[in-house]
């Protein structure tokens, strides 16, 4: 059984920061790569940050130069370091294990299997 979890989420202010975590539990990351999405109320999930087993990292434009992807090995976790923050960036965050190597830096959400449950990001201005 895979089971992941996401920890981390809460309510900042504009500009404040953020660091989300994300320990699977069943899989080890060096044999997967790992996403994170987030959707807001009344739209669509969207990608945000990929990083493969070689430690090659993708952002999505929106929060490009705000957001950073990384990994510990050691403690079997993926990290989203989230600065700058912006209302716009409130939405329930997700980790998710990729189903293989294909579009995984696309972000596309039918190219990740495994999903945890979320953790809730809220920016005020």
């Amino acid at each position: 059984q895979v089971q992941v979890a996401e920890s981390g989420g809460g309510l900042v202010q504009a500009g404040g920061s953020l660091r989300l975590s994300c320990t699977p539990i069943g899989l080890r990351l060096v044999n997967y790569a790992m996403g994170w999405f987030r959707q807001a109320p009344g739209k669509e999930r969207e990608g945000v940050a990929a990083i493969d087993n070689d430690g090659w990292t993708t952002v999505a434009d929106s929060v490009k130069g705000r957001f950073t992807i990384s990994q510990d090995n050691a403690k079997n976790t993926v990290y989203l370091q989230m600065n700058s923050l912006k209302p716009e960036d409130t939405a329930r965050y997700y980790c998710a294990v990729g189903r293989g190597w294909d579009n995984i830096f696309r972000l596309r959400r039918y190219a990740y299997g495994y999903w945890g449950q979320g953790t809730q990001v809220t920016v005020s201005s």
